[in-house]
């Protein structure tokens, strides 16, 4: 016969006691879209080929590539080999693997290792935090009082599965699913606001204003305020999931078309396929020759028109 643990067991925590995630759940809309997006993005990824105008970089040991937004990264990786073998830098059996991965909509830099030995070594390197990343993100909120902003929480699943936005001092606690809670920090630089790019003379920039934020309560926002579009850059210090996205929302300022973290889905009479986060750059030491590399990813349209608007 089965046991029934009861709540004041000691193994059985009470829902009480988990921690409470900062940032809100899920809109009800972004399922539908979610869905719709992820059927079309299936569709797109079954048929897609990398080609040598998306390669960035190749050596013997890595090959890096500007992946597409609205392709999976696993149909970037599995046409791969058919693109080594048709340009004959690749002979016998091929290993190769993914360094990074990016969300379905974001597009930018993806590593490719092309062994296993170097694969062990470079995703040691993103696990150690040694691989120093930028992504730039089209968002729509009111316009920041900073110009540069460290933002440091927790970072979780909640008891639905979400990924959700934790206080700093929850991290360690563990968590409805058993995980527990990850530390995440990330900085923010403004770049543009509405198309005009940030300078001491812009009177929409707050240009020189620095602060940090270590997170321990709910943002509070004013969701009456007037919507700019505010194109920035992120520097992750971590790597956890949704991390860009997540933080963004917290500040007020969610990436455009990102439903599932609050970004509007229509904007101005057009409607976003995805979210606007593009993976801008990637510096690491070589696996191999140990030499400093840095690799970017052309910006994609939206982001160039933001600054040159």
């Amino acid at each position: 016969m089965e046991k029934t643990l009861l709540p004041e067991d000691p193994k059985t925590p009470l829902l009480s006691s988990y921690p409470t995630p900062l940032s809100p759940p899920l809109p009800p809309i972004s399922k539908q879209i979610e869905l719709s997006r992820a059927m079309t993005a299936s569709s797109r990824s079954s048929l897609f080929a990398i080609s040598r105008g998306d390669v960035i970089f190749e050596d013997q040991w890595l090959l890096v590539v500007n992946k597409p937004s609205g392709v999976y990264c696993e149909s970037v990786l599995s046409s791969a080999p058919h693109l080594l073998q048709q340009s004959g830098d690749s002979t016998g059996a091929l290993e190769v693997h993914l360094a990074n991965r990016l969300d379905r909509d974001t597009s930018g830099v993806m590593v490719i290792t092309k062994s296993h030995k170097v694969a062990a070594k470079l995703v040691q390197a993103f696990t150690d935090h040694k691989v120093q990343k930028t992504y730039v993100a089209l968002c729509i909120g009111s316009v920041p009082k900073w110009d540069r902003i460290r933002l440091k929480s927790g970072h979780g699943r909640s008891k639905f599965g979400a990924w959700r936005v934790y206080a700093a001092s929850d991290v360690g606690r563990t968590l409805p699913g058993g995980s527990t809670v990850r530390d995440m920090e990330t900085l923010y630089e403004i770049l543009s606001v509405n198309g005009q790019v940030c300078s001491a003379e812009a009177p929409d920039c707050s240009k020189g204003r620095e602060k940090t934020i270590v997170v321990e309560e709910k943002a509070l926002l004013d969701a009456n305020q007037k919507k700019d579009e505010i194109l920035v850059r992120a520097f992750p210090k971590s790597g956890r999931t949704h991390q860009i996205r997540l933080h963004c929302q917290y500040l007020g300022i969610p990436i455009k078309g990102d439903v599932k973290y609050e970004g509007v889905c229509d904007w101005k009479g057009e409607s976003c396929d995805g979210h606007m986060l593009h993976a801008e750059s990637l510096a690491f030491e070589h696996p191999v020759t140990g030499l400093p590399v840095l690799f970017r990813a052309p910006l994609p349209l939206w982001a160039s028109q933001a600054i040159q608007s």
